[in-house]
């Protein structure tokens, strides 16, 4: 029974009781008895009314109520007739009010909030109080490479690794909390991470910032190691004509010594001449890839390419005993490349294939080419049976001056590098896992004519 009810029934059992006395004085003095009835009836309806106005307040709380639970911070209570409960009204409309501007508020930082995660190439990822994603950006996503990672921890999402080297996931997953660390994948992209947390209703929840640093790092890189060659170079130039100069001139000394002095003489200066010529040799190499022209892009069929190739290097493969030819060759469109600086790319990556396979240990020795049409692009494959990169982090293939060859100077892949990202090439170098090493470049649909 509510309150309301309960003053009711009261207020009616009082009454009832005093018309009951009354009733008995009807024999004794009827005057009395009617004048004390309609006492008892005034007395009635004066309780009824003072019970609905000390009630009315009650009313109002339980509207105001109500809109709070409905969530209508809009709507606004009616005016009283009486001024005391008018301000009870005023202060639940007031309250209404500052509920509806921060509802509003928090709309529209929600609104920024969401438009600012999918615009930013940073992937966000927002965990539960349980650890498992309840929000991840479009990078997010894409890094992911998952549409049901809502929900999943992110150990759950981890692909199958390949190798000893973590992935980048995996990574990820073991970051400390408040560290930002520099993350490398399997790929050889690199990245920043950062796990961070907050709280929400009192307790913690932890997110995750990765933003994709590899055109940032490899920009940085190339104008180091620009600069560095550049300085070498000057310097190594500058050397090598004074000082071969001078050896010619020394060379006119040789009549005046005597037959046998003068071939040793001139033994040793033709020598230190031809390391002369070696150390010029030696820094142009390095001076290509910084002093490389502009690619001037023109159609051209990628097989005619690979297939001047494959000519160039037949007979030194088979020499070796090694098998290189084509494994699949798909009619493809002319791609909008420089012939010159692409042949020059490739030519280092079969004879690093080649030299690869020379020095594994692999009873096949082969080199396959594939030439493929896939998702509207086109696909150059290089793969080797060396299988000399398994214990190689991808991170380290194009660093620059990096080599896994004895005596090697660690230019050729970053020339390789170079060329392709002139071009906006995608490229990818790694071991197979199958006993072969694959070297991937996608030949972008936009370059196509």
């Amino acid at each position: 029974m509510s309150l309301r009810h309960k003053l009711y029934a009261y207020l009616a059992a009082a009454h009832l009781l005093f018309l009951g006395l009354t009733i008995t004085l009807f024999k004794q003095a009827p005057l009395w008895m009617l004048g004390l009835e309609a006492a008892v009836l005034l007395s009635f309806a004066l309780g009824v009314r003072l019970i609905r106005r000390a009630l009315e307040p009650l009313g109002y709380t339980r509207h105001f109520h109500d809109l709070l639970q409905d969530q209508h911070y809009a709507a606004r209570l009616q005016q009283s007739g009486d001024p005391q409960l008018n301000e009870l009204v005023q202060l639940f409309n007031t309250m209404l009010g500052a509920l509806y501007q921060e509802r509003l508020q928090l709309g529209e930082q929600q609104g920024f909030l969401d438009r600012l995660l999918e615009a930013t190439p940073s992937a966000v990822i927002v965990f539960d109080f349980d650890g498992r994603i309840s929000l991840l950006n479009a990078s997010a996503q894409a890094l992911l490479k998952r549409d049901d990672a809502r929900g999943q921890l992110l150990s759950a999402c981890l692909p199958a690794d390949s190798g000893d080297y973590p992935g980048l996931l995996a990574q990820l997953d073991a970051l400390p909390l408040g560290e930002s660390q520099l993350l490398t994948d399997t790929d050889g992209r690199r990245y920043r991470g950062q796990r961070g947390r907050f709280y929400d209703r009192g307790f913690a929840r932890h997110f995750l910032l990765v933003e994709e640093l590899t055109a940032e790092l490899e920009s940085s890189e190339k104008a180091a190691y620009d600069k560095l060659i550049r300085v070498l170079a000057h310097e190594v130039n500058n050397t090598v004509a004074a000082t071969g100069s001078v050896l010619d001139s020394l060379l006119y000394y040789r009549s005046q010594l005597a037959e046998r002095d003068g071939e040793d003489f001139s033994t040793a200066i033709v020598a230190v001449k031809r390391r002369n010529v070696s150390l010029g040799e030696f820094i142009e190499r390095f001076t290509r890839v910084v002093k490389m022209p502009a690619p001037e892009l023109r159609p051209n069929a990628v097989r005619d390419v690979m297939d001047d190739i494959l000519y160039l290097y037949r007979e030194p493969c088979r020499s070796r005993g090694i098998h290189i030819g084509w494994q699949r060759c798909d009619d493809v469109p002319a791609i909008a490349l420089d012939r010159h600086l692409m042949e020059q790319a490739l030519l280092n990556v079969v004879k690093n294939a080649m030299e690869a396979v020379e020095a594994g240990a692999a009873e096949d020795k082969r080199i396959d080419l594939v030439l493929a049409a896939e998702d509207g692009g086109v696909r150059l494959s290089v793969i080797d049976s060396g299988d000399l990169l398994g214990d190689v982090p991808a991170r380290q293939l194009f660093t620059p001056f990096f080599t896994t060859k004895k005596g090697g100077q660690g230019i050729g892949l970053l020339f390789v590098r170079e060329v392709l990202n002139r071009h906006g090439f995608s490229y990818r170098l790694a071991a197979t896992g199958q006993g072969t090493t694959r070297f991937d470049i996608w030949l972008q649909p936009g370059g196509q004519v």
